[in-house]
């Protein structure tokens, strides 16, 4: 029962992408779904491919073993995903379609008048690199998955997640990805909901849970147990990565209209809150029960997977195995399709064919899908630890590198291109350098390198020459819009 519920899962995934195909018409349509996402497909989109498998075992596992203390991080990127709402999707969205950008790359280089196309250029090498190893990450976890709950060979299930994700992907582009990950959002919270509901009637109640975990250690309760100033700073730092991360920003420039962000905003949120309440909620209520049952627990980061197991009926344990799923796939689908936008309108159009056909370059995008990932799933071959400790500066290295650039094109109108060019840059070699270096370790890189990029940008700008006043103009003119 648990397997049939899993193969229904990705058969639906499968049927979505094959009627995105059916819609699919042009390069537009393929890379950005023609600007026709609606607010609830639009939040629930960007939030499924945001929060990947981290949802579902990391942030329940971090609970189980450290209790409350471990809910900051999640403080702190509640805070960065409301700002970005707030911030930044309404101007990008109306920039973007403003000068026809379809991917951050080129609305960088609008935004700057980069004829040279050296942001585009910098840009798209930037994405590529960090995406191929963050998708090669995310099939190591669907193959650890596969192997953890069905027995099933790594390898085994590597190709499944690859093959599935790509299909869907590959076939039916952008509107594919945002529909999935719209069916996988919901799949997400209903699990998230569901699981501690469950748990805490099998504990007695809210209040006799909470006793059984004061009884255990009460610092679990604590939130500040084993924190220090530093710690929790770096914790909320989090949150600023936000803005430059290329798989969620792209949401905002696909939305129907400006008018619709409001809504898609509270959705949104609305989502992230109930969906991290029911993950921490999973983690914390699971103490209880696994004390109360006499049961021990080897991998924190199992528990919503074993609560499963031990709570519900096969067929629901195969639902919430597939909310797993979601959560991962979400993500992998998302950076392929971003990853596949670089190098075909980024690189390909803008340096070797700029006369390109629409179906050409469609074509080479699907192609492009197919590469990345066939090369992630050769990097996760052996899961390489390299891979996975790059994939811990994706998040502060995008956040930093691109985050600052963003909030700043958005809002200042003397920010030059040779700025934007030295924010990404220093950015991106901080986030890098900084945890080698041992006395300072301590904080989050993306602190430094968020700081760092905006004194880059700030000082580089006012050094070189003044942007034209058509771009001026056009600030000016989405502000008086929004």
């Amino acid at each position: 029962m648990v397997i049939f519920s899993v193969i229904v899962y990705m058969v639906l995934m499968l049927y979505i992408g094959y009627y995105a195909y059916k819609r699919t018409a042009d390069l537009s349509d393929y890379m950005l779904g023609g600007r026709t996402l609606g607010p609830a497909v639009t939040a629930l989109s960007a939030g499924a491919s945001d929060m990947s498998g981290w949802l579902m075992m990391g942030l329940p596992g971090a609970m189980f073993a450290s209790g409350v203390s471990a809910s900051w991080i999640v403080i702190g990127l509640t805070l960065g995903a409301w700002a970005n709402w707030l911030y930044v999707a309404p101007r990008l969205r109306a920039f973007t379609e403003m000068n026809n950008s379809i991917t951050i790359p080129g609305y960088l280089e609008k935004r700057f008048e980069d004829h040279a196309k050296i942001l585009r250029f910098v840009s798209g090498l930037v994405i590529m690199l960090f995406f191929t190893f963050y998708v090669s990450a995310g099939m190591v976890s669907g193959g650890v998955l596969f192997h953890s709950i069905f027995g099933i060979d790594y390898h085994t299930g590597l190709w499944i997640i690859a093959i599935v994700v790509m299909a869907y992907t590959l076939f039916g582009g952008f509107l594919a990805v945002s529909w999935t990950d719209f069916v996988q959002g919901l799949i997400m919270i209903t699990a998230l909901i569901m699981v501690p509901v469950v748990t805490i009637y099998h504990t007695g109640s809210i209040n006799d849970t909470f006793r059984i975990i004061h009884s255990i250690d009460p610092s679990l309760l604590d939130i500040f147990k084993g924190t220090s100033f530093v710690g929790i700073i770096s914790l909320f730092a989090w949150g600023l990565g936000y803005f430059g991360q290329p798989h969620i920003i792209v949401r905002f420039m696909a939305i129907t209209s400006v008018k619709e962000i409001k809504k898609a905003r509270r959705i949104g949120m609305g989502w992230m809150i109930f969906s991290t309440v029911g993950a921490m909620f999973t983690g914390l209520v699971g103490i209880a029960y696994f004390h109360i049952h006499g049961l021990k627990l080897d991998d924190p980061e199992t528990v919503f997977i074993k609560l499963g197991q031990l709570l519900f009926h096969p067929f629901l344990t195969g639902f919430l195995i597939s909310a797993i799923l979601a959560a991962i796939m979400s993500t992998i689908s998302s950076q392929l399709l971003v990853t596949s936008s670089s190098l075909t309108e980024d690189l390909y159009k803008s340096f070797f064919r700029r006369n390109a056909s629409d179906k050409e370059l469609v074509f080479l995008g699907r192609f492009f899908v197919f590469l990345v990932a066939i090369i992630a799933l050769a990097l996760a071959w052996t899961k390489n630890n390299t891979i996975l400790n790059l994939v811990g500066y994706a998040w502060a290295g995008f956040g930093a590198s691109f985050g600052p650039v963003i909030l700043l094109s958005l809002y200042w109108k003397r920010m030059t291109k040779w700025g934007a060019l030295a924010g990404m840059v220093i950015g991106a070699l901080t986030v890098v350098i900084w945890p080698k270096l041992p006395v300072v370790n301590q904080l989050y890189e993306m602190i430094p390198g968020f700081a760092l990029s905006l004194l880059a940008i700030t000082i580089v700008s006012l050094l070189t020459s003044k942007p034209s006043t058509q771009i001026e103009k056009q600030l000016e003119s989405i502000r008086q819009t929004i």
